[in-house]
């Protein structure tokens, strides 16, 4: 009878304990793959488009960055869209070969992206990839004109093709990058340095529908100057005077990498990271331009590191552990950063997508950023933080690197005193998209008011200057 007691008594915990046992036993088997297709139980939407804007011909083509003439091209130019809706909120990543985000550039792509998808012109990430090969937007308003015409039409086609979507999530390594700053004597100058500050890590994520194994988008994060073509040092064969073709770099060399492997049935976009410091190991007096090997190496070296982690992200395990609910949280401000001679106004953001944050900066932010900022999140969210994006104030040096000049601080606007200003206020934002400081989620009534308030004027502000 004590037996038959204890049983009943512990019935409520068994019945729990066998639960727990099957569902343990289920979700790995809801995560297998069965015929190439795997369930997708989400709340996020996405939809993708990628558009050519390599100008009709180089003829009168004015390339920025390293400014030289050239007669032609060498491989396409491409920009693309990325929407994400999460049932509430909608925001677009927009990826483009080129060397900033302008921010007459910005304004027109935002305005002519919200009208065409409703996403909100204030949760629209424009980001370049710094590419060393492409027209300036001032420079070729002819080219620039078109470019606005066909992103826009790019976010239109992939408003059309929204699909529900689960995230996968990976890392990998290159390992073509250096760092370009050597300290003699308190003094920087630009020298390759493999002892210096460096960011080989690839980020990668993939964006799947479960209908087969080819993800309906990538995005591929590393860090390092797309310069390979561009100067090398003088009387250095086969270019001294720079490559005379334009060329998305590589960049769009690993991208037409990635493709090839899914059978050109996925888009692949480049986020560049905190590369202000970093450049092509490419030794010479101080550096050379590349050939066709160097590109090659580079191109299947993060083309390789990107199919490797996207591939390891959809295996049992790793799908296993995706999360079923994405939130899309988006936060910006426009400040006014500490300059040389005047502040200088910048635009900070922080987008979350789900476990995924992305914050981002309107210039070149050297490497030490990225690696301060991911500290500063810890493990609240998986940090992926972007320079050239909504904005192109130029360097954006430490205040370690003031004190001994150098290339990058040299010719930076700000003072050193900005990098304070930009770690604070990024740590800001990402505690209003993270929500777990309690004026972020408080349900309060003056609260939730407040937070109401400062998202209305963040969108309409953006919205105004859109139209502008």
């Amino acid at each position: 009878m004590k037996d038959i007691a204890s049983l009943t008594m512990n019935l409520p915990r068994l019945v729990l304990a066998a639960l727990a046992l099957l569902l343990a036993c289920a979700l790995p088997a809801l995560a297998q793959i069965v015929d190439g297709k795997f369930p997708v139980v989400s709340n996020l939407k996405a939809g993708v488009a990628s558009v050519d804007i390599t100008p009709a011909s180089a003829a009168g083509i004015t390339v920025v960055g390293h400014r030289r003439e050239v007669t032609g091209i060498r491989d396409p130019l491409r920009a693309s869209v990325l929407l994400l809706d999460d049932g509430e909120t909608k925001a677009a990543i927009v990826t483009l070969d080129c060397i900033g985000a302008w921010e007459e550039m910005v304004k027109l792509l935002r305005a002519g992206i919200e009208k065409e998808t409703g996403v909100p012109a204030a949760n629209i990430m424009i980001s370049a990839s710094h590419n060393h090969s492409a027209p300036g937007f001032a420079e070729n308003m002819g080219w620039a004109a078109q470019l606005i015409k066909k992103i826009t039409a790019a976010s239109r086609q992939a408003a059309g093709g929204m699909k529900t979507v689960s995230v996968g999530y990976s890392e990998d390594r290159i390992h073509f990058g250096i760092n370009r700053r050597k300290v003699y004597d308190g003094r920087a100058v630009v020298s390759l340095n493999p002892e210096g500050p460096n960011d080989p890590r690839v980020k990668v994520l993939r964006f799947d529908d479960g209908q087969s194994l080819t993800p309906l988008a990538v995005l591929m994060h590393a860090v390092c100057h797309p310069c390979f073509f561009t100067w090398g040092d003088k009387g250095s064969p086969p270019h001294p005077k720079g490559f005379p073709k334009l060329s998305a770099d590589f960049p769009g060399e690993a991208r037409s990498f990635v493709e090839q492997v899914y059978a050109q049935k996925t888009s692949v976009m480049f986020l560049q990271g905190c590369a202000g410091d970093i450049r092509p190991n490419l030794p010479g007096f101080p550096y050379r331009c590349a050939d066709e090997a160097d590109i090659q190496w580079a191109g299947r070296d993060l083309g390789g590191a990107v199919a490797r982690a996207a591939a390891l992200s959809l295996t049992r395990e790793q799908l296993h552990r995706r999360a079923n609910h994405y939130p899309i949280r988006v936060a910006s401000a426009v400040i006014e950063l500490p300059g040389k001679d005047k502040p200088v106004p910048a635009e900070l953001m922080a987008m979350k997508i789900g476990p995924f944050l992305l914050l981002s900066m309107p210039g070149e932010p050297m490497v030490e950023y990225g690696f301060k900022l991911e500290k500063s999140i810890a493990d609240r969210a998986t940090p992926i933080v972007l320079g050239y994006s909504n904005g192109n104030i130029g360097y954006i040096a430490t205040a370690a690197a003031h004190k001994h000049g150098g290339y990058e601080p040299n010719l930076s606007k700000l003072s050193p005193q900005a990098e304070e200003v930009i770690l604070r206020e990024l740590g800001r934002l990402a505690d209003r998209v993270v929500g777990d400081v309690f004026d972020s989620f408080s349900k309060h009534p003056k609260d939730v008011e407040k937070r109401e308030a400062e998202e209305k004027a963040r969108l309409d502000a953006a919205a105004k200057a859109a139209k502008s």
